[in-house]
């Protein structure tokens, strides 16, 4: 094919034609690519916004989802006013318990409203009507009943132990502490309250964001536990709850099961020739002994100063 000559129409209509098509190429065409390429920082702020987007949503869906209707009792001459009118006195309490497990507890029915101070303390119309005279239905005020100026005791009932108000919710955990080992809060050498924080974060004291590990909270009553220890038993650090029930158990020291069996769920047996291997040595006649932990092999199941296989 012939090329055409320089300055002929056909030549002039030809580059006019190769530069339309190259200005519309975006590949080609410099000034396209400059335009429509974003800034530097474009996607980095993108980015950012969407992330910033997806916490709120999150922070956003836990607040309105874990949301728990309860059936609050009814108490002759007062009425429910909702948590926020506390604020009003008890502004720190009120503040702090805006964090609390306790406080997405909503009153059930069409008008519902926060009822997570009165899910405990019962109705508070008169409490708050009074400017704090007349004290909540249950305040949980340490001492003895109240009695008259002549010795007899006043018609208004006393304040419920800690114990009743949780059990009106936690009826397992009632049952839990029937059982023959339990922690002593029936006898009311401990309380609800010492283990859990009604008022703020998590109830549990120890372990979540607490920045605490599970186990301090045991801690705090069983120091002797605590260690430090030369050999560890790693199950400690899985916490306390992998081998002992925190309210209660049928088996002794709230031990979540009785026998051997307990310790293996980590320890796993090998059956070799007729033997029982356990790491490694030979367990056939030490397992009919009794427990691990009761025949004088591993007594010293928290941790050892001396025995790397914890004898003592």
């Amino acid at each position: 094919m012939r090329r055409p000559r320089p300055g002929t129409a056909f030549s002039r209509a030809a580059r006019v034609a190769s530069a339309t098509n190259e200005d519309r190429d975006p590949m080609t065409n410099r000034n396209f690519r400059r335009l429509r390429m974003p800034p530097a920082g474009w996607w980095r702020g993108l980015a950012v916004s969407a992330s910033t987007l997806v916490l709120l949503l999150a922070v956003s869906s836990c607040q309105s989802v874990s949301r728990s209707a309860v059936d609050l009792p009814n108490v002759p001459g007062a009425k429910y006013i909702g948590s926020k009118e506390c604020e009003q006195c008890h502004d720190k309490i009120y503040r702090d318990f805006q964090t609390a497990d306790h406080a997405r507890l909503i009153a059930a029915g069409p008008n519902a409203i926060n009822a997570g101070c009165e899910s405990c303390h019962g109705p508070c119309s008169l409490h708050s009507d009074s400017g704090g005279d007349v004290k909540p239905p249950y305040s949980f005020t340490p001492g003895r009943p109240q009695t008259s100026s002549y010795g007899a005791r006043l018609a208004d009932p006393p304040a419920r132990a800690t114990e009743t108000v949780c059990f009106q919710c936690h009826a397992d955990v009632r049952g839990q502490f029937n059982l023959p080992s339990h922690h002593p809060v029936p006898e009311g050498r401990l309380r609800c309250t010492q283990c859990h924080s009604p008022h703020k974060g998590s109830i549990n004291l120890a372990g979540g964001t607490s920045l605490l590990s599970e186990n301090d909270g045991c801690f705090r009553c069983h120091p002797a536990q605590r260690g430090p220890y030369v050999f560890e038993h790693e199950a400690v650090r899985d916490g306390c709850t992998a081998c002992h029930a925190p309210h209660g158990s049928v088996n002794a020291k709230l031990l979540t099961v009785r026998d051997a069996n307990l310790c293996f769920k980590c320890h796993f047996q090998q059956v070799s020739g007729g033997r029982i291997l356990i790491g490694g040595s030979d367990h056939s006649l030490r397992v009919q002994q009794g427990t691990c932990w009761t025949a004088g092999c591993h007594e010293a199941v928290h941790g050892s100063r001396v025995s790397s296989s914890l004898r003592f």
